[in-house]
């Protein structure tokens, strides 16, 4: 029980922003001895609804993670973000280096809030994104459909390795054929799980932190050529759609992210998706444990 205590891995996801995204991994590193945590962030699942959702920022993200470490007498972590997640994850230890005793994300790797590497001015108005960014849109989109279709749809649409982009007489659920089937590795009990945490908090504040708070300018507090100076590791799925954002696989097989992020590995899984640590849990788990090892965590 020592070791437990003593050892600390904080797991944490903001695609689909819930706890549950992390249910293989938790078990997987406390198996070996580690605490993991995962939580329901401000907005989602479980937790309590903000008072002004629309003023949501990713810097909420970053302050809310500090205070759960502080609150649980948490000197140092390591951290596993997942897509959106891993922008606020990349902050806290650029920001607050003595926290971090390393880094893991997921889909998504650092991103400079000032200059991303990501060319969104490249892509096609209908790209799912730019829609979302609208306001109300996303909001209208979603509530033609009950809560459990909309994650149903989430799923089969965003575990292909294509951009999602409409048409303009099409919204982005009507991208999803209503008799594709959910992955193989997503279960209806799976599903099950997320409608109820969803029916709980609803979209509107997921919807604003996560496509509509980066359109803000924010001071995050970081130097103009911001560090992430922990050991740090980036899983990706080989077929994850990220990787056709313009600039980002340039970004990724140059090794210019290794410029913010230096001491950084980045482990490929051929066939992974945008869901890969869900699609994939055990090959994800080695990743995440041998990382742990390998520094001595």
């Amino acid at each position: 029980m020592e070791q437990i205590q003593h050892r600390h891995v904080q797991v944490r996801g903001l695609k689909l922003h819930i706890w549950y995204t992390w249910r293989h991994q938790m078990v997987a590193v406390a198996d070996k001895g580690y605490r993991a945590i995962a939580v329901d962030f401000r907005g989602f699942g479980l937790s309590e609804q903000p008072a002004e959702p629309e003023k949501a920022t990713l810097k909420d993200l970053v302050d809310d993670v500090v205070d759960l470490l502080d609150s649980l007498s948490i000197n140092k972590v390591v951290l596993v973000g997942k897509d959106v997640g891993a922008l606020p994850a990349y902050l806290i230890p650029a920001l607050h280096p003595e926290r971090v005793s390393g880094m893991i994300t997921v889909g998504v790797p650092f991103l400079n809030p000032a200059n991303s590497p990501v060319r969104f001015d490249l892509l096609p108005e209908g790209f799912y994104v730019l829609r979302w960014k609208e306001p109300g849109r996303a909001e209208a989109d979603f509530g033609r459909f009950d809560v459990k279709t909309v994650i149903r749809n989430i799923y089969i649409l965003f575990s292909g390795s294509e951009l999602q982009v409409a048409a303009p007489d099409q919204e982005i659920m009507d991208l999803v054929d209503p008799a594709t089937p959910l992955p193989p590795w997503f279960s209806e009990e799976d599903l099950a799980v997320y409608a109820s945490l969803y029916e709980n908090s609803g979209f509107r504040y997921p919807i604003q932190v996560t496509y509509r708070s980066r359109a803000k300018v924010v001071d995050y507090g970081l130097s103009s050529d911001p560090k992430v100076p922990a050991p740090s590791l980036l899983i990706m799925g080989e077929k994850d759609y990220f990787l056709k954002f313009p600039g980002v696989e340039d970004y990724l097989r140059t090794g210019a992210v290794k410029h913010f992020v230096p001491d950084l590995d980045i482990a490929y899984i051929a066939e992974g998706s945008h869901f890969v640590h869900e699609q994939f849990p055990d090959q994800v788990n080695q990743l995440i444990i041998s990382f742990l090892e390998k520094h001595g965590i």
